[in-house]
């Protein structure tokens, strides 16, 4: 699995949070079972010392002080004009505090029944400051309004606990517990604590944020923040954070024009532009929005290209059009073509068709994995195929339909490099032309399918050309990459159709990639259904099959704003090394800081109740 994909599989932590009324119900149980469950454990260092009191009390410290700070945490959000915290969000991260606090509780009950202790306030406290950092680090890394606002929201419900806490035992104990100075020596002693452990938390963030800062001068809080944002609402903000890291590059875009009687009848398109990062930033919907540009039927295959050659916004698929109508302007039409050959080497498939001028080659390391081919090795398959076979246009296609979790990319040294470049010596010259072409087409979104099977937007493209009477389908999935095995049943499947070959490709497009895998190729799921709209969409474009003329045309895209080779490797590695450091540094530095918080407020000095 690419780095990216290592990357973008950290999404499957963020999951669709329950409705505001849900939380609001967990709130209300689990606060009034803590006070039954404790009650139950140690009646003597309860409150109440009765079951059904003491689990209302328990409702009306943490439950309707839990429900309030949800809504004031979300409220002062957005005054501040923070970002990410919807009401359901804000109630969900009461809940889970509150849930924290809750074990806590009864763990000390525990503990004091053991003891013959009373530590049922010190327990609430200690619940307390840890809710207090666990409340600011999330608003701090989710909202981006900032560590110091974030602390000071993240005060509400630790404050509405306490407080609730003190008004109940004014009203149902003795007055006299709650002198000046024991709520005096209570705060001291809770806001020391909270202070020691959320300079751990500051430190904590700090350090692991250094490195993105130092290295791509991006906030790594806010990188979080958009992402979350991104997953939420769709937003793409977090493409201008990609934009202060961006590097323009050049490169190309091949394409085959098939023209018909009433015009252009279908394009097939190579961009060497990836379609990345993921969701719907950048590029990753690259195949779809440039498909869509033009009226005619129009398959986006995947050029040669990886992570380093996403657009860092979507305006930068405009460049990708414009170079394809001006070239569509240049091209010259004619009738000839050559029947589909396949040629093979090592691990290296290709298969070859000539088109008046130019020729296409579909690459493929089926039946073993691989993922993309480096837009370097691509562009020496292109120059060495228009030398070799005397050409004006080669489109190459990395077919992307050969997937495992350890597939690796196609780069500069890999033994893969030189069976492409060996496989493509043995293509035959086109000698022998046919001048009678015909092509017809066929789309489905297959609309029962969707990002859970790994099916893009525009689901499923046909293309047969029948060369003749060789008839060829060229089939693309909008999705990213295909399980290994499953190109070859497709083919097993459609053996009985009247078509003479069929080679299986894959958009590489990364919407599909904000879901609980980082990667998810079609063919995981749903193979039979998936085979079914292969076979009807072929006899669809057999039924659709007229009499074309052919061109083919390769135009440079320059100055497009991409990750670059540089940053793409560097954003991927760092963010990969955080989340390892962060495995090490934060058991230590929170573990350590919740270890001196418990000694203080257990076995400190200051006075306290009880």
């Amino acid at each position: 699995m690419s780095s990216m994909s290592s990357v973008a599989g950290l999404s499957k932590y963020i999951q669709t949070l329950p409705r505001t009324r849900y939380s609001i119900m967990g709130i209300c149980i689990l606060s009034f079972l803590t006070g039954v469950i404790y009650c139950f454990i140690n009646p003597q260092d309860s409150l109440t010392e009765n079951f059904l009191l003491e689990g209302m009390c328990t409702f009306m410290i943490f439950g309707i002080s839990s429900v309030l700070s949800g809504s004031l945490n979300q409220y002062g959000v957005k005054v501040l004009h923070g970002i990410n915290l919807k009401m359901k969000h804000s109630m969900f991260l009461s809940l889970v505090s509150m849930f924290f606090i809750c074990s806590i509780l009864v763990i000390g009950g525990f503990i004091s029944l053991i003891n013959h202790e009373y530590l049922y306030v010190n327990s609430l406290l200690f619940g307390c400051v840890v809710v207090y950092g666990f409340n600011t680090l999330v608003l701090w890394s989710t909202t981006q309004i900032g560590f110091s606002k974030s602390a000071i929201i993240g005060f509400i419900q630790p404050v509405l606990i306490l407080s609730m806490l003190v008004l109940l035992l004014f009203l149902w104990s003795d007055s006299s517990v709650l002198s000046t100075s024991i709520i005096i020596s209570t705060m001291i002693k809770t806001i020391v604590a909270c202070i020691i452990f959320i300079l751990a938390i500051y430190s904590f963030i700090s350090i692991i944020s250094s490195p993105l800062k130092k290295n791509l001068n991006i906030g790594m809080l806010d990188l979080l923040s958009l992402f979350i944002m991104h997953m939420n609402e769709g937003s793409n903000l977090l493409e201008s954070t990609f934009e202060e890291m961006g590097e323009s590059i050049d490169t190309v875009v091949t394409f085959i024009s098939f023209k018909g009687k009433n015009g252009i009848k279908s394009l097939f398109i190579s961009p060497s532009v990836h379609p990345g990062p993921l969701g719907n930033i950048g590029g990753s919907n690259m195949p779809t929005i440039l498909a869509n540009k033009f009226d005619h039927f129009t398959m986006v295959a995947h050029g040669p290209s990886t992570h380093d050659f996403n657009p860092i916004s979507v305006n930068e698929i405009d460049k990708i059009e414009k170079c394809i109508k001006d070239g569509l302007n240049e091209i010259e039409y004619s009738k000839n073509a050559s029947k589909f050959k396949r040629y093979s080497h090592n691990a290296a498939n290709i298969g070859v068709q000539f088109f008046n001028k130019g020729m296409v080659i579909l690459s493929t390391f089926a039946p073993n994995g691989s993922d993309d081919i480096e837009f370097g090795v691509g562009l020496t398959m292109m120059t060495q195929s228009i030398s070799k076979c005397n050409v004006k246009d080669s489109v190459i296609v990395d077919c992307h339909n050969s997937f495992t979790p350890e597939s690796g990319e196609v780069l500069p040294g890999n033994p893969e490099v030189f069976d492409l470049i060996d496989v493509i010596d043995k293509v035959e010259l086109n000698n022998e032309e046919y001048n009678n072409i015909k092509v017809g087409c066929c789309a489905d979104t297959m609309d029962d399918l969707d990002k859970q099977e790994g099916i893009g937007e525009s689901g499923l493209k046909v293309m047969v050309i029948d060369i003749s009477g060789q008839r060829t389908a060229y089939v693309l999935f909008d999705s990213n990459n295909m399980e290994i095995g499953f190109r070859q049943e497709i083919i097993d499947a459609t053996k009985d159709l009247d078509i003479d070959e069929i080679e299986v490709m894959t958009t590489d497009t990364h919407t599909v990639n904000t879901l609980s895998r980082g990667y998810n190729p079609v063919g995981i799921e749903k193979r039979p259904e998936i085979i079914e709209y292969v076979i009807k969409c072929i006899k669809i474009a057999i039924d659709d099959l007229e009499e074309v003329e052919v061109g083919t045309g390769t135009k440079k895209i320059k100055n497009l704003n991409t990750f670059g080779p540089k940053n793409s490797t560097e954003l991927i590695s760092t963010i990969s090394s955080v989340v390892a450091v962060s495995k090490i540094i934060a058991p230590v530095l929170l573990i350590t800081a919740l270890f001196i918080v418990f000694i203080w407020i257990f076995y400190g000095n200051l006075h306290i109740i009880g």
